[in-house]
């Protein structure tokens, strides 16, 4: 016999949180749904971080990365975008996921895993709350630091069929402020190419909670304009130096040396969520 094709990988686990309540409410209603989501987000979300579904049973997946930081952003990301797309549904209807992200050793047999790897995930994913990530000491070592991401220690667990106690942290969204832009910075030449920033959207639902919802807006439209390789995208870290107080679009223009800055608004009112968003050429201020 060869030997067995042993691998460290990141592991992601996830199930959706009372998923036999829902099925049992709404058979057609919560399958549809749950499809429509594994196809129009989780799956091009795994595909975008290089991850490989090597497990799949009714409302479960368990999947595999080569990196640990792939892992964690990818599941951070898909939570805050599941949380998105939930707003506009009823709260007894709502397909919310539990995660959990664990690095270890496994074992390759055709389009599956085997090892302890995998089943640290699953346990680890059974201590997440409802539209939360959870994460094994081996992940939170790996990632902390590399990711705008914080990391709440939730002690030592004694798991089902697991020899040793697992750490576990749950991820949240780092809360810290961004440097500021010095005034006396000298203004940024213009690039030849396209160039645009993307200002963080201002929440006007005037409920904080809604705060994250309106920073994920923002992340997501800086993501998916950095995608066209022809186009020059300033860093998040950079564009949320101007959070908060109303800015001077000319000089957001001078200071981040772009030609355009995109700005918008979310605005949350029951179950419907607006939002707006202007193309504004910086130099002149009119809006394209």
């Amino acid at each position: 016999m060869g030997r067995d094709k042993r691998r460290l990988a990141a592991i992601l686990a996830a199930d959706v949180a009372g998923y036999s309540r829902l099925m049992s409410a709404d058979e057609s209603g919560t399958l549809a749904r749950f499809n429509a989501l594994r196809s129009e987000l989780l799956d091009p979300k795994i595909a975008q971080f290089k991850g490989r579904i090597v497990g799949s049973a009714g409302d479960s997946l368990l999947v595999e990365f080569a990196s640990a930081v792939d892992a964690v952003q990818c599941a951070f990301e898909a939570q805050e975008q599941i949380a998105a797309r939930n707003v506009d549904i009823p709260e007894d209807r709502r397909i919310v996921f539990r995660m959990g992200i664990n690095l270890g050793d496994v074992i390759a047999e055709n389009d599956t895993i085997h090892g302890d790897g995998g089943n640290v995930a699953s346990r680890l994913e059974r201590l997440a709350e409802p539209g939360a990530v959870v994460v094994g000491r081996s992940i939170h070592d790996q990632v902390k630091g590399r990711l705008p991401y914080a990391f709440d220690d939730l002690g030592e667990h004694n798991v089902k069929n697991i020899a040793e106690p697992v750490r576990a942290f749950r991820v949240e969204r780092e809360e810290r402020p961004w440097p500021a832009v010095p005034v006396q910075a000298e203004n940024m030449p213009l690039p030849s190419m396209p160039s645009v920033a993307v200002l963080p959207f201002t929440n006007m639902s005037g409920d904080p909670e809604q705060e994250y919802f309106s920073d994920g807006i923002t992340e997501d439209i800086i993501t998916e304009l950095s995608r066209d390789r022809g186009i020059l995208v300033i860093a998040r870290n950079s564009s949320f130096a101007f959070k908060g107080p109303a800015v001077n679009i000319a000089e957001v223009g001078r200071k981040l040396g772009v030609r355009y800055v995109v700005e918008g608004s979310v605005r949350k009112a029951g179950n419907r969520v607006r939002v707006t968003a202007q193309l504004i050429e910086a130099t002149t201020g009119n809006h394209v």
